[in-house]
Order: structure tokens, then C-alpha cells, then sequence
């Protein structure tokens, strides 16, 4: 079975943060699959760079751990083959913590014997999100001013892969 859209997902609901009574400090949240996105910070740490530039989300949306990586992807790959690994800096400033969960609906035939609909329908845990806000930055580049224009355009390739509209905001160091 395939993703479901974005759009199934992207609505901010309530986090699933759910915890036990006998033991407050443990939650019991079985079987949450780790996050696609492993690598947040790509390129020279440690150079001294002249700007900075982020991509800002203008709603509040939750957005997945898959298109946080495809963000991820496309951002580094434009900056690596355009200016090469030591004249960048790039990184994820959201993680992904909010559980998301699935009701499957069995299909086939002879599938509505043992349905049980909605009775019940807490769903399985099937990946997770990260839960944005208005005027949140999802990513940083810093880029010496030279090269704002190649920020911004991997700053825009990026921002394709987000459920939301986002804007692209320059600071001087």
C-alpha cells in the first residue's frame, strides 16, 4: 500500500503525546517507525560564512518525516553540484516527533466479513510528523553573500516538497 497525500496529514491536530497513569514519565507508544531523515546538518560546519538564509513556513501545518527528507535531498544536491560541499551550509531545524497513525481498511474479497469499520479505530502507528507553526524555519543555509542566488534557488527547490507555501527570508551575519 502506497502514502496517503499530504493533505490527509497536514491539518494540525492534537500531538500524540499519550502517557500512562501508574507511570507518568512513561509513555506507551508501541511500534513508531524511526524517521526517514537521519542527516540535519549537511555541508562545512565549521566555516565562517557572510549569510544566512531560511526557508520560513507561512501556515501552521504538520509536516511528514518523507518530505522532510525529500527536502532534505533536493537542497543538498543542488548546493553540492552547483558550489561543492565546503562552500555551504545546510540544515533541518524541525524533527519529526508527533506520531502519525492509520486506520487500514481491508480490501478484497470477502473483506466486509471480518470489517469491524470504525468501532474502535485507534489506527497503527505508520510514521511520523513534525508540527510547524506560522513563521517557523524549517531550514538554514548560510552562503557567503556572493552566492544568495544559489541559496535562494535550493531554498525554492525545497520548499516544492513542503504541504504549505513558504517564503525565503536573507540575514546578514
Amino acid at each position: 500500500m502506497g502514502l496517503r497525500p499530504a493533505k490527509c496529514y497536514k491539518k494540525l491536530e492534537r500531538p500524540y503525546t499519550r502517557q500512562s497513569r501508574r507511570k507518568p514519565r512513561r509513555s506507551y507508544v508501541k511500534g513508531v517507525p524511526d524517521p526517514k531523515i537521519h542527516k540535519f546538518e549537511m555541508g562545512d560546519a565549521e566555516k565562517d560564512f557572510s549569510m544566512k538564509a531560511f526557508l520560513v513556513s507561512n501556515n501552521g501545518v504538520q509536516v511528514r518525516h518523507n518530505a522532510l527528507e525529500a527536502a532534505r535531498v533536493t537542497a543538498n544536491k543542488y548546493l553540492d553540484k552547483t558550489i561543492g560541499k565546503e562552500n555551504y551550509f545546510l540544515k533541518i531545524l524541525v524533527y519529526p516527533h508527533h506520531v502519525l497513525r492509520e486506520n487500514t481498511i481491508a480490501t478484497g474479497a470477502g473483506a466486509d466479513r471480518f470489517q469491524t469499520g470504525m468501532r474502535k479505530a485507534f489506527g497503527k502507528p505508520i510514521g511520523t510528523a513534525a508540527r510547524v507553526r506560522p513563521g517557523q524555519n524549517l531550514m538554514l543555509i548560510r552562503i557567503d553573500k556572493s552566492k544568495q542566488k544559489i541559496a535562494k534557488e535550493a531554498l525554492r527547490r525545497a520548499s516544492a516538497k513542503f504541504p504549505t507555501s513558504c517564503s525565503i527570508v536573507y540575514k546578514k551575519k
